[in-house]
């Protein structure tokens, strides 16, 4: 299936805006870095540095989320981000969820996602509050009678990380009263071409099925290449935009040096 005429049009269109918004806008977060302005011994690198430093971080904020939804579009019946789960979490249900996790992070059982959320939905509700914490959905979306909750994440987890993600989903289970589908992605993979393996998240994830890395995440959205043809819009607004960019890092670099 993969992506359409005008959700290409769309990402694109999303993406030049991302990129003039940063090029009208942007202005170092620090002006003085010594150290590193010694040790690299170039001040253009330097500012190219922050620079793309802060193309990254606005990547991670929301472009993966408004991607995602411009993509499930086709075939979702709802999708939003940024989306509050709500429901309320009882005592019980914090219990049965730090067991399940520290059995798991002690590997004193393995992780099955399906069996897990049966466990949490059989804790008793009674006495439940509201949590603020944990409370929002990164992307949200409403496939035939499921709906699927997913925590995007740009940055490579610790232990901490990866523990605290496992219990925001199983809690969003538990907030709904009900089987949803809750999901960490990683939209891509950070040691392409070798597989995704990190030691901090041995045992706490279900692979496929609570945690989608690049292709099987994208293509799950918008079918099969979908990942690929991503990559190619992302391409497509890099190369045309490439002069305006590093003209901005030199802009830049000379700001630096009039200081």
């Amino acid at each position: 299936m993969g992506i359409s005429k005008k959700q290409r049009s769309a990402i694109r269109a999303l993406l030049i805006k991302k990129i003039e918004d940063k090029l009208e806008n942007y202005t170092r977060e620090t002006s003085y870095m010594p150290f590193l302005t010694k040790l690299v011994q170039d001040v253009e690198k330097v500012a190219s540095y922050s620079f793309i430093h802060s193309i990254a971080t606005s990547l991670g904020m929301s472009i993966y989320e408004e991607v995602s939804k411009i993509i499930a579009s086709s075939s979702a019946k709802e999708a939003d981000t940024q989306v509050d789960v709500g429901g309320l979490l009882s005592a019980a249900q914090k219990t049965t969820i730090s067991n399940i996790v520290r059995e798991l992070r002690n590997g004193e059982r393995k992780v099955n996602k399906a069996k897990e959320t049966r466990e949490v939905l059989a804790a008793s509700a009674r006495g439940g509050k509201p949590h603020k914490e944990n409370n929002k959905a990164d992307f949200y979306m409403k496939r035939g009678r499921t709906e699927y909750y997913f925590e995007i994440k740009t940055a490579k987890p610790n232990i901490p990380g990866f523990t605290s993600v496992k219990r925001q989903l199983l809690e969003w289970v538990a907030r709904k009263r009900k089987p949803v589908k809750t999901i960490l992605v990683l939209p891509y993979n950070p040691y392409y071409p070798e597989p995704y393996e990190r030691f901090s998240e041995q045992g706490l994830l279900e692979k496929k099925k609570e945690l989608l890395i690049a292709e099987e995440y994208w293509d799950f959205l918008g079918g099969r290449g979908t990942y690929r043809q991503l990559l190619k819009e992302f391409d497509f607004v890099g190369k045309k935009y490439r002069r305006k960019v590093s003209r901005k890092i030199k802009e830049v670099a000379r700001e630096k040096l009039s200081r």
